[in-house]
C-alpha cells in the first residue's frame, strides 16, 4: 500500500463545522455562539479536559444514525482530500445513546458511513471503539462486548478520556478484547506521565499507545517501547494544544523517530485542532526539517501498526 496512513482520529472531533451547524438546524439544537468557536479549540487551550470540552457540542448533534453515518462518510472524503490511503477512526458508541439509539445501532451507522465513503473514494478504513476512563468499568465492559460482537466491522478497542483517572479499573474490558484476539490501543503519556504508559502496557496489554509523548521522561520506559516495537500514535498539533508538550519545538516525535522508535503522526481530532496530515507534516518540516523520508518512515510504522486489514 502506498499513500498516507492515519491511526489516531476521533470521529466526534472530526465533524466538519458546517455539518455540525446544518445538523443543529435540522434537529432544532440551539447554540449560543457561532459553531466554529464552539468546536475548534484555541492553539493553547490549557489542558486535555479543556480540549475535550470542544467536542461536547458536536455530541449534541450526533445522536441519530443518519448523523453518525454522514459524519463518518464525510471523514473518509476528507481523508481522501488529505492523501490518506488508510484511515482508522475511533469513537465511543455509549456517548450516542441520548435519544434512544443503542450502541449496536451507533456502530452500524458509523460502519455504513465508512463503507459509503470508501466506495466513493477508495480509501481503506478501520473502526475502533473507545472505553472512557471517567465512566464505570461496567460501561467499559459493555463497550468491549459490543466491539467483540462487531468484530470484522470493529478492528480494535481503545481507552480514552481523563488521564488523571487510572486505567486499571477497566482491565476486565480489555481482558475480554484480548480473549477475542481484538487488538488494543490506550491513550497514555499525554496528560499523565510514564506511569500511565506502563499501566497501558502491563495491565491493559496495549500494542499501541495513543500520544505517549511523556514517555521520554523515563529511560526504562523508552527501552521497553523500543524493545517491543510499540507503535506511538503522536498528534503534534493537538499535543501542543493540550499542554502535553510545552511548544512545538519540544515535541519528541523528531528525536524518537531518529532513534528508531515506531513513531506515527495523526491529527487526533481534525476539527477540534483545525488540522490535517498536510498541516501536521508541514509543521514538522518547518520545525525539524523533515522531508519525504521522515514522513514515509512514519507511514511505514503506521502500516505495520494498523489494526485493519
Amino acid at each position: 500500500m502506498t499513500g498516507r496512513v492515519e491511526l489516531h482520529c476521533h470521529l466526534d472531533g472530526s465533524v466538519r463545522p458546517a455539518t455540525v451547524a446544518e445538523l443543529a438546524r435540522e434537529q432544532g439544537v440551539g447554540f449560543d455562539r457561532p459553531v466554529g468557536s464552539l468546536v475548534t479549540a484555541p492553539r493553547d487551550c490549557g489542558d486535555l479536559m479543556a480540549y475535550i470540552s470542544y467536542i461536547d457540542p458536536v455530541l449534541e448533534v450526533l445522536q441519530t444514525p443518519g448523523a453518525l453515518r454522514r459524519a463518518a462518510r464525510e471523514l473518509v472524503e476528507d481523508w481522501h482530500t488529505d492523501g490518506v490511503a488508510l484511515g482508522e477512526v475511533r469513537f465511543a458508541p455509549q456517548l450516542h445513546t441520548r435519544r434512544g439509539m443503542d450502541m449496536d445501532g451507533a456502530v452500524a451507522a458509523v460502519a455504513r458511513g465508512l463503507e459509503e465513503g470508501a466506495a466513493a473514494t477508495g480509501v481503506a478504513t478501520g473502526l475502533l471503539l473507545c472505553c472512557l476512563r471517567h465512566q464505570s468499568p461496567e460501561v467499559s465492559e459493555e463497550v468491549a462486548d459490543a466491539a467483540v460482537r462487531h468484530m470484522g466491522t470493529v478492528s480494535g478497542l481503545d481507552l480514552a478520556g481523563d488521564e488523571s483517572r487510572p486505567g486499571a479499573p477497566h482491565r476486565a474490558a480489555f481482558d475480554a478484547a484480548h480473549a477475542a484476539s481484538l487488538p488494543v490501543t490506550v491513550h497514555a503519556g499525554e496528560a499523565a506521565g510514564p506511569e500511565s504508559v506502563w499501566e497501558a502496557l502491563e495491565v491493559l496489554g496495549a500494542r499501541r499507545i495513543g500520544h505517549g509523548v511523556r514517555s521520554v521522561e523515563e529511560r526504562a520506559l523508552l527501552d521497553r517501547l523500543k524493545a517491543d516495537s510499540v507503535t506511538l500514535e503522536m498528534c503534534p498539533v493537538s499535543n501542543v494544544q493540550t499542554g502535553a508538550v510545552a511548544h512545538r519545538s519540544a515535541h519528541p516525535a523528531d528525536r524518537l523517530l531518529s532513534e528508531g522508535f515506531a513513531v506515527t503522526v495523526s491529527t487526533d481530532a481534525r476539527t477540534t485542532s483545525a488540522t490535517s496530515l498536510d498541516r501536521e507534516f508541514r509543521e514538522l518540516r518547518e520545525e525539524f526539517g523533515w522531508g519525504a523520508e521522515e514522513e514515509e518512515h512514519c507511514h511505514e510504522h503506521a502500516r505495520t501498526g494498523t489494526f485493519t486489514g
